[in-house]
């Protein structure tokens, strides 16, 4: 049996989890995520790694390895690092069998990532960091509308005539908003044309990527989003697109849980050639 730690340091925020590894039995024993809101993402790390080491009641010694991935190449307790693509990947297989790609859509930019059976990355394609398609764009124009994000997903679902907008660039797009604003269009007409103005991207994205076909797991912090999947669904209807879109409710933690995974791969290998003083 090997323990790891995965640390996922994104845009907005810090996920931490604690994986079991025996033999083919892998098991998520603790996580934990924290929104960065201007504090120090690699001191929130630390906070993380300890809070979940906690809950399970597993001692820092006895953890094996401690992988990292996103921007968390700068925690210094970290073992190793590893590049964010392939973890979300390796991740999103954990949490969902038959998939045939994963989109993860972070809080700067949006993902799509066309993957085998076991997590390999075959191809990917990606939004620009200034897109409208994005979890920082959708939560400040819930700010500004003044509502939760949490609140997001329904109202969108309560649309009836969905006011779309139509610049990609996410200043434009915020204008946009303020336009409809003063022309009395309703927060949820307006949600729900935020909603398909970024599936509209998002399904192009998976297109770009070659994956057309099968199960599309969401990952990252809009992944429980319920009106941007219905949004996702209908523009896949739309575009001709065959398939599926799914959540996960540990979709946040995919990027941590493949490090750790991945963490725990390396080790075994390292212990093979004894050379585990050379993990980092």
């Amino acid at each position: 049996m090997t323990i790891t730690a995965g640390i996922d340091i994104g845009t907005g925020a810090v996920k931490s989890i604690l994986f079991e590894i025996d033999g083919g039995d892998m098991k998520l024993l603790a996580k934990r995520a924290d929104r960065i809101r201007q504090r120090d993402p690699n001191k929130l790390a630390e906070e993380g790694y300890h809070a979940v080491l906690s809950e399970a009641g597993v001692a820092a010694d006895d953890v094996a390895y401690v992988g990292t991935t996103g921007e968390g190449e700068n925690v210094d307790f970290r073992t190793g690092h590893f590049y964010s693509m392939t973890t979300h990947a390796r991740g999103a297989v954990f949490l969902e069998s038959d998939l045939k790609a994963v989109l993860d859509i972070g809080a700067l930019h949006g993902r799509a990532i066309n993957i085998d059976g076991r997590g390999k990355v075959l191809s990917y394609r990606m939004t620009s960091q200034c897109a409208s398609g994005s979890g920082q764009f959708l939560e400040n124009i819930a700010r500004y509308l003044g509502v939760s994000v949490d609140e997001v997903g329904e109202l969108s679902q309560q649309a009836d005539d969905p006011e779309v907008v139509s610049s990609i660039c996410a200043v434009l797009a915020e204008t946009d908003v303020i336009n409809m604003v003063s022309r009395n269009i309703s927060t949820a007409n307006i949600l729900k044309g935020i909603h398909v103005s970024m599936a509209g991207r998002l399904v192009k994205l998976l297109k770009a990527s070659k994956a057309t076909e099968g199960r599309v797991l969401l990952s990252g912090g809009l992944a429980q989003d319920g009106g941007l999947v219905a949004a996702m669904e209908e523009q896949m209807a739309e575009q001709k697109v065959k398939s599926e879109v799914i959540s996960h409710p540990d979709s946040i933690y995919a990027g941590a849980i493949g490090a750790a995974i991945w963490g725990e791969f390396r080790h075994r290998k390292l212990a093979e050639i004894g050379q585990l003083d050379k993990a980092s």
